[in-house]
């Protein structure tokens, strides 16, 4: 029987009823301290028939926050609001992982403990503007990490890592992706150090490297997926060969046998366009589960499952507007249409409202 979208399948130790998986997105509501809240227990309670929930990006530790109103994994009352939002899930026989995420340069001093200068792996200041509780700022020069400031932030990861198992997370995803700290240090556009931790493509994603290890040695390579843009140009993001810079990187990923790597196939956010970019080429050199990722409908999802090229298809707006998109898909129903205007910020309006099927 051929393979699609709602076949079972597992993603290192985690079992998927079918292979939709709702995309991290970020939706701005969490409460006081970075702390998830009631509305957000709805709203991912509500999508707990996707295959696997990828939690919005998370931010690892007070340094690690880029915009208003994001849920945090580094306090023990965030693991407390995160371990309602699992239990919820689990109960209605879901799977949700979470997104660890580091903004790096794409953030702000008044989003910052102390008013601190963002930091990145160079000194390099990023095109646009920061979203804060202000309104839209200037980004600033971001302060260039020393090498010997970066265990700290592994140690940031290992810990977010052991507090999402506190939680009751079924596994976590490493953010490596769209324009943020490990990207920035992937991408020869951003990263423009001369120590270990620049230059060549190995040294380039010596970081990348050092958290993944840690994180896998923390709860196992079974639990743990990446996440990768290779040409998604996203805060001011570009590496002068991208092709070969992530097909090197996708190959020495190889080695932990993670659950899945999770790549967005293309530009987002617009930004510029994306550069051509042979992402079967790419798949073809990770030998463990794939997730595809941007504007894939139903039936891009089933061809790209049935042919090999993705294990199961990441939907990001769709999730927005369709709790019960899994059940649309399975029956051709139409689709809420998603208001981007509440994307960002705001209440329940435009995030837990949207309509189910009706029977």
């Amino acid at each position: 029987m051929a393979l699609d979208l709602f076949s079972p399948v597992s993603l290192g130790s985690i079992a998927l009823q079918n292979r939709v998986v709702m995309a991290p997105l970020t939706r701005n509501r969490a409460g006081e301290g970075g702390v998830p809240q009631a509305m957000n227990v709805t709203y991912y309670e509500q999508r707990a028939t996707a295959g696997l929930i990828i939690t919005e990006a998370t931010p690892i530790s007070p340094m690690a926050h880029g915009y208003p109103a994001l849920p945090g994994i580094y306090t023990d009352a965030q693991v407390a609001g995160w371990k309602k939002v699992t239990d919820a899930v689990h109960a209605k026989g879901g799977k949700i992982v979470i997104q660890l995420w580091h903004v790096g340069r794409i953030s702000h001093p008044s989003l910052l403990p102390n008013q601190a200068t963002p930091v990145a792996p160079s000194s390099l200041k990023p095109a646009g503007k920061a979203f804060t509780y202000q309104g839209l700022q200037d980004y600033v020069q971001p302060r260039a990490l020393d090498a010997a400031e970066l265990p700290a932030i592994v140690q940031d990861y290992v810990h977010a890592t052991r507090n999402a198992m506190a939680a009751g997370f079924d596994g976590v995803e490493v953010h490596a992706a769209n324009g943020y700290l490990l990207d920035q240090f992937l991408r020869d556009g951003s990263n423009h150090r001369q120590d270990q931790y620049g230059g060549s493509i190995e040294n380039r994603s010596r970081f990348l490297h050092e958290v993944v290890q840690a994180v896998v040695d923390t709860i196992g390579a079974d639990k743990v997926g990446v996440r990768l843009s290779p040409v998604n140009p996203f805060n001011d993001m570009h590496d002068s060969q991208a092709q070969q810079t992530f097909n090197a990187v996708t190959e020495s990923l190889c080695k932990y046998g993670l659950a899945y790597l999770h790549v967005v196939e293309g530009g987002i956010h617009g930004g510029g366009k994306a550069e051509p970019f042979d992402f079967s080429a790419m798949r073809k050199l990770f030998n463990q589960s794939y997730i595809a990722n941007l504007s894939y409908d139903k039936a891009r999802g089933n061809a790209a499952i049935a042919s090999g090229h993705a294990d199961a298809v990441a939907y990001g707006v769709p999730f927005i507007a369709n709790p019960d998109l899994v059940a649309r898909l399975a029956s051709d129903a139409p689709l809420n249409a998603a208001d981007s205007k509440s994307f960002y910020g705001g209440t329940e309006r435009g995030y837990t409202d949207y309509p189910f099927l009706t029977a």
